[in-house]
C-alpha cells in the first residue's frame, strides 16, 4: 500500500457485532422475508447458514455474504476481519454438514476450505466484489479461509 493510499477503516468491533445481531433479528422477525438476497454482478448475496454447535450440539445460524461458483456457494471465514476464527467455521470443520437458506429456498450442504489453485481463483473472485479485500485480510493473524459449500 503506498503512502498516499489509506488503509480502509473498519467500524469498531462492538458496532460490527451489533449490526450482525440486528440483521439476524430482522430476518427472524420478518420470518425470512428480509435479510437474504441473491448475488448480482459484482455484489455479493446474503445467505443464512445453520451449523451444529461443536460443543453444544445445538443448531447455530448466521447470515453470511456469498457468491455462486457453479452449484457451490462460496463464503469467507473472516469474523468481521477480527483475529479469532468465527464459531460457525469451527463448527463446520467439526461437522461439515449444514443447511443454507437462500431467497429461493433451502438446501443441505457440505462445507470445506478451498485450497491451492481453487482458493486463489475464488479469492480473486472476491477481489472483484471487494476492492479492499487484501487490506482487510492483512488485519488477521492467519490466512482467511475461503469456504466452499457444496450441495448434498
Amino acid at each position: 500500500m503506498s503512502d498516499t493510499e489509506k488503509e480502509p477503516r473498519l467500524p469498531p468491533r462492538w458496532f460490527i457485532r451489533l449490526a450482525w445481531r440486528i440483521h439476524r433479528g430482522l430476518y427472524r422477525i420478518t420470518r425470512g422475508r428480509f435479510g437474504l438476497r441473491r448475488p448480482k454482478g459484482d455484489r455479493y448475496g446474503m445467505m443464512r447458514l445453520t451449523t451444529t454447535g461443536r460443543r453444544s450440539g445445538q443448531q447455530r445460524a448466521v447470515i453470511l455474504a456469498y457468491f455462486e461458483d457453479g452449484p457451490n456457494l462460496v463464503t469467507m471465514a473472516m469474523n468481521g476481519w477480527g483475529e479469532a476464527e468465527p464459531a460457525w467455521w469451527l463448527n463446520l470443520q467439526e461437522q461439515p454438514e449444514a443447511l443454507v437458506d437462500l431467497p429461493a429456498g433451502g438446501r443441505k450442504v457440505t462445507g470445506r476450505a478451498a485450497d491451492g489453485a481453487e482458493r486463489a481463483r475464488l479469492w480473486d473472485r472476491w477481489r472483484e466484489i471487494d476492492d479492499n479485500l487484501d487490506a482487510y485480510a492483512s488485519r488477521r493473524p492467519a490466512e482467511t479461509a475461503v469456504v466452499v459449500l457444496e450441495p448434498e
